[in-house]
């Protein structure tokens, strides 16, 4: 006859835990007492909180002085962005909150070391040790929450608030810092915007002062006319003379005077046109043969002024904030929940520790109780570790009386 396959159900699993529920029931109520027993024996741990908030940009700070000294686009309002009078960011003070040099403060302060049982003060160790103790998070208003366990509830919101004094403590050195070399760079930037604008001044004195030039388009447009009235003059007084000449003779005294007048005439357009010493007798004209070079070393000059003026405008604001920032220690952070004293415990969680653990081991002795119905059914061993699996579980049969 064929032999007839039966296919294995929910059932047969469930009458399966039932022939071993002496082990399961047993052995999960052991575990689950012992379980408990251990978590007594685990020291309870408090946590401390405190919530802190970056103030609010102050009205009658140089970021407030900006608004009202030229807008957003001013000078000052520039400085502000440049040289730290910004407060600072959530990133910023988490950073400064997990870095090294503030969790060796702290632990060096409240001697963690010990409290940590760290033997050989390897302070790696206790850093992390330490930092498994510790949380620095962003809340969902954007302030930050450092929350420190331990112990003792005391040390610990000691410890909570020691870290917010550090933090303000740290971020105004720092800030100070980088105001100090922020008012150095612009110290020396400034310094040579003096240097370079003296520099532009004197050059365009020096060539004010050989040419009498005080405003090149103003002058040399009065020159021009002066210098077309003298040649107008000049040309109607060669006319002139042309015809007393014709009337008196070239040996007359009028004709010799007319000559005269008009030879004057013409030594002052030379001497408008070429000679240099026009501009030592007039503070108005200069020499037509220089006007291209003198106009352009003017408008060169000039421009130099203009733009050394400029930077001065926009360097000597930033250059006065720097010092200004570089003075300034008041506090960067607000506290708005300075960390209490715990009143309720934070760990152990007892009850999740010992379900989790009862969970386990009953997922755990379900893998046992099914690999050992399959051993104990089977007629054949393959090899020497079945055959020891088989006496084992043939001994928990017997030993927790399980039918077969």
């Amino acid at each position: 006859m064929d032999e007839v396959k039966k296919s294995v159900g929910f059932s047969d699993y469930i009458y399966i835990l039932f022939r071993w529920k002496n082990f399961l029931v047993i052995n999960l109520l052991l575990i689950v007492l012992v379980t408990t027993g251990i978590t007594f024996l685990i020291p309870k741990t408090y946590k401390s909180t405190t919530v802190v908030m970056i103030p609010p940009e102050s009205p009658l700070g140089l970021s407030g002085l900006s608004g009202l000294v030229g807008g957003k686009s001013s000078p000052v309002s520039l400085g502000a962005k440049l040289f730290g009078s910004a407060n600072s960011s959530e990133d910023v003070l988490l950073g400064i909150l997990n870095s090294r040099t503030m969790l060796t403060m702290v632990i060096n302060k409240f001697e963690l070391l010990k409290y940590y049982e760290i033997d050989d003060n390897n302070l790696d160790k206790g850093l992390k040790a330490f930092v498994g103790d510790l949380s620095f998070d962003l809340n969902e208003y954007s302030m930050i929450e450092v929350s420190v366990i331990n112990k003792n509830p005391v040390e610990c919101a000691k410890i909570a608030n020691y870290f917010i004094y550090l933090l303000d403590s740290l971020n105004i050195k720092l800030n100070i810092e980088q105001a100090l070399n922020n008012r150095k760079f612009i110290e020396q930037r400034y310094l040579k915007n003096l240097l370079d604008l003296k520099f532009a001044e004197d050059s365009l004195h020096i060539l004010q002062k050989k040419y009498g030039i005080f405003a090149v388009p103003e002058q040399l447009s009065v020159a021009v006319k002066a210098a077309a009235e003298i040649e107008a003059q000049l040309m109607a007084k060669e006319v002139s003379t042309y015809f007393i000449k014709q009337q008196y003779g070239e040996n007359s005294p009028q004709y010799q005077g007319a000559l005269a007048e008009v030879n004057m005439l013409k030594a002052k357009v030379m001497e408008l046109k070429n000679s240099d010493n026009v501009s030592k007798e007039s503070n108005v004209f200069f020499p037509f043969n220089k006007v291209s070079d003198i106009t352009l070393n003017y408008f060169r000059y000039l421009r130099q002024v203009e733009i050394q003026s400029k930077i001065l405008e926009l360097v000597l604001p930033m250059y006065e904030q720097a010092k200004v920032e570089e003075q300034k220690k008041i506090p960067t952070i607000a506290v708005l929940d300075k960390a209490q004293i715990p009143q309720l415990k934070n760990g152990p969680k007892k009850l999740f520790i010992i379900l989790f653990v009862m969970f386990f081991a009953f997922f755990v002795h379900i893998v046992l109780v099914l690999r050992g119905n399959g051993v104990m059914k089977a007629q054949a061993f393959g090899n020497p570790l079945l055959i020891a699996e088989h006496r084992f579980f043939a001994k928990l049969s017997s030993l927790y009386k399980v039918k077969q």
